[in-house]
């Protein structure tokens, strides 16, 4: 909110691009980030990432974009942004001990679709943002862009074929739609798992908002790597795969992560943070080998 109120006391004023979610935030900002300066624009990815924001408006160089990291916590004191373009990746339960229920939790993240003027993007596989984007107070002229694993419709993002298209940001959207890149690309990067397909989609659609051709997310991807404790391969011995995904603090973060792979030894443990997860290890018994549970 200060650095809003503060963004236009530097030299160059920085159109804000704001990403939120229960997961996936820092992977999609990152994403954007990368894109961006790949297509020529000077951006920086902050907030709840790496730099604060308030660094960020005070770079002596100045920013074309920032692209900012948004946590639920953030959101609830925020009065009043205007987000170049904004996006919600998914809701589930978290952070339910702080905010009290999961309506309030939702409440919080909606803000961030208010006042964007020109692209909100939702999960068209998640219809709780589906439905904040309906009910959000916009500028004149702001789209709705979906993304999701399928096919997409006119303006969204999705996948046809194993190829990952762009059917939102080109005139003929009605008839066809620009090729991105490849599952098959992706799988050669690590990249491939469905939820960080999911989070592409999503950095991409914010990306091409803001200007940035799909030869840049192309070329952006292929030097891309997802931070430590995101589904890191700690190592191969034999025949067992050693995976760090410490990051997945939550019962969705997990599913997805167990989701991703078939015969598992789970290490698990830590704050529940007010959530339930039974539903979570009844839907994947029958993946486990073991568990390790610590904390």
């Amino acid at each position: 909110e200060l650095a809003w109120r503060l963004r236009d006391k530097t030299s160059k004023i920085a159109d804000w691009i704001t990403v939120t979610g229960t997961n996936g935030k820092t992977t999609t900002v990152q994403m954007v980030e990368a894109i961006l300066n790949q297509g020529g624009f000077r951006a920086v990815a902050c907030g709840n990432i790496g730099t604060p924001i308030l660094d960020a408006i005070r770079d002596p160089e100045g920013f074309d974009v920032l692209v900012v990291e948004l946590s639920s916590f953030q959101l609830h004191y925020v009065k009043h942004i205007e987000p170049f373009s904004s996006a919600v990746l998914n809701l589930a339960d978290d952070h339910l001990d702080w905010h009290g229920s999961f309506e309030a939790y939702v409440a919080a993240k909606a803000k961030i679709f208010e006042n964007t003027k020109v692209a909100c993007v939702y999960n068209k596989a998640d219809k709780v943002t589906e439905r904040m984007v309906e009910q959000a107070d916009v500028m004149e002229g702001a789209r709705a862009i979906g993304f999701d694993l399928g096919a997409p419709g006119r303006s969204d993002l999705g996948v046809v074929d194993g190829i990952l298209c762009d059917r939102a940001f080109l005139d003929e959207r009605h008839s066809t739609a620009l090729e991105i890149t490849t599952i098959a690309d992706l799988e050669a990067r690590g990249l491939a798992a469905p939820h960080i397909v999911a989070n592409i989609l999503a950095a991409s659609a914010l990306a091409r908002s803001f200007g940035a051709p799909t030869e840049a997310i192309y070329e952006a991807l292929t030097t891309f790597s997802l931070d430590s404790h995101r589904n890191e391969v700690v190592a191969k011995v034999g025949e067992i795969t050693w995976i760090d995904d410490s990051k997945a603090t939550n019962p969705h973060a997990a599913d997805a992560s167990l989701a991703a792979n078939e015969s598992i030894v789970w290490i698990v443990g830590g704050l529940l943070k007010g959530v339930n997860i039974d539903e979570l290890v009844s839907k994947h018994a029958h993946r486990l080998r073991g568990a390790v549970i610590i904390g």
